[in-house]
């Protein structure tokens, strides 16, 4: 991975500058840069064409003027004691508006699919997602179908790839029912357990802080460093002040609840307080944020599907950070594209499950005795036809009693709609080939 250039200090750019050249440089305007996301690096700024009437120092200076006008300081600071800060540029207002808008407020969906019932079977659907793909993220290679079938079933898992998927779907689980609690050090020791039971190399590393007679973890990058983390004896009151901003237990000024979120996994990443499984941890604890301060369609939002498929922008986002005196904007802005494009992904995926609930109710007419649970697996089964039911996955997926979901799936399997089998022990349910003729026949 290419590490960023250092971004000249706007200290080093004032003293360099000659006498006199300073009021005529931000006079300058800064013009558009053709492709700019909003927000250059000195890294980018480099090999680009400075505006007429400027070298590219001179440009840079007069970036940073523009950025450190509203800059807001937080608790944060770096291993020389230098604070971290963020800008609020348009893009990151639009952006915290967008979010606002679609994941705090009522959200216009139809009734076949935020009806109790689905609505906690799509919140199912989505904390498995997030546990697989954040596992992904840190190194398991289970595939996605196999994962499903083992959070669903609610079977042991095989190997270390499938109990990093097992632990964060808990820690999602978990994050999710004690979004009323405030942080506390003790809470973030417990997720850490969650994430990373049965997986460490020293079990004894689960839950809790690295200690000052380890050898610091550091962020590798095949032969480079690319982060060294502070050191370990500091880490117990760097955990306090990351508890107390997360409360707003000692806020001068309002932070916005989004970026509130972002800067604490901004901020888990930065101090990595555990020998392992910092990032889940990390991504869990942005979780519990969003829900704690009311934004409640994060319970459906994937984010880890989106950074896995950009590792690469996920780690450059840290490190334009760290090479630019602490400004975190750079992450906010990623983070907030991240968070969007979750939220995108949401509603096309809620759109599919409107389609699919419509086309059983047109195949299914008239009073035909199937419950809410049973229609929805039927719109599973008429888009996978391999799909395998079992009395257990249908239980996790729909939060009901095993005595509920077997009389459900023996009912559709009386009806012809589903074929009972055995595998081993116990009974597998398969879709017909023909389920969507019977369907109508059933109508």
């Amino acid at each position: 991975m290419h590490i960023p250039l250092q971004a000249p200090t706007l200290d080093d750019l004032l003293a360099e500058l000659p006498a006199g050249r300073f009021a005529e440089v931000l006079h300058q305007p800064l013009g558009v840069v053709p492709g700019d996301d909003g927000y250059l690096h000195w890294d980018r700024l480099i090999h680009l064409a400075p505006p007429s009437g400027l070298n590219h120092k001179e440009w840079w200076l007069r970036l940073k003027f523009s950025r450190v006008v509203d800059r807001r300081l937080i608790p944060l600071v770096d291993q020389t004691n230098t604070p971290f800060y963020f800008s609020l540029p348009d893009e990151i207002l639009e952006l915290l508006h967008q979010v606002d808008q679609q994941a705090s407020g009522r959200i216009g969906m139809a009734d076949s699919v935020m009806n109790p019932a689905n609505r906690d079977r799509y919140v199912v659907t989505s904390l498995i997602e997030e546990a697989i793909t954040s596992s992904q993220l840190e190194g398991a290679s289970t595939t996605r179908r196999v994962a499903k079938e083992m959070l669903r079933t609610g079977r042991e898992p095989r190997d270390r790839s499938e109990q990093m998927i097992s632990n964060n779907f808990r820690a999602m689980q978990f994050v999710t029912a004690n979004r009323d609690r405030d942080l506390s050090p003790e809470f973030i020791y417990e997720v850490h357990r969650l994430v990373t039971f049965g997986t460490l190399d020293d079990p004894e590393a689960a839950g809790r802080l690295q200690r000052p007679d380890e050898v610091r973890v550091r962020i590798w990058d095949a032969d480079q460093v690319l982060h060294t983390p502070p050191p370990a004896e500091e880490l117990p009151q760097r955990i306090e002040k990351l508890c107390d901003f997360a409360n707003g237990s000692n806020d001068r000024s309002w932070v916005h609840p989004v970026i509130r979120s972002i800067v604490l996994h901004f901020w888990m990443g930065y101090d990595h307080y555990f020998e392992d499984g910092n990032g889940r941890t990390a991504r869990a604890i942005f979780y519990w944020s969003l829900l704690r301060q009311g934004y409640w369609l994060a319970e459906f939002l994937t984010i880890s599907t989106i950074l896995r498929k950009a590792p690469v922008s996920y780690a450059q986002s840290f490190l334009y950070t760290e090479t630019d005196e602490n400004d975190l904007t750079y992450f906010l802005r990623f983070h907030l594209d991240v968070v969007m494009r979750a939220l995108d992904e949401l509603q096309k995926y809620l759109q599919r499950k409107i389609e699919e609930v419509q086309e059983v109710e047109v195949l299914v007419r008239g009073d035909s005795g199937l419950n809410h649970r049973q229609r929805t697996l039927l719109g599973d089964a008429l888009r996978d036809p391999h799909a395998r039911y079992t009395i257990e996955g249908h239980k996790q997926s729909h939060g009901v009693v095993y005595q509920t979901a077997r009389a459900d799936l023996l009912d559709l399997a009386a009806r012809g709609l589903l074929e009972q089998r055995r595998d081993g022990r116990a009974f597998v349910f398969v879709p017909p080939t023909n389920l969507s003729a019977r369907l109508r026949e059933t109508g």
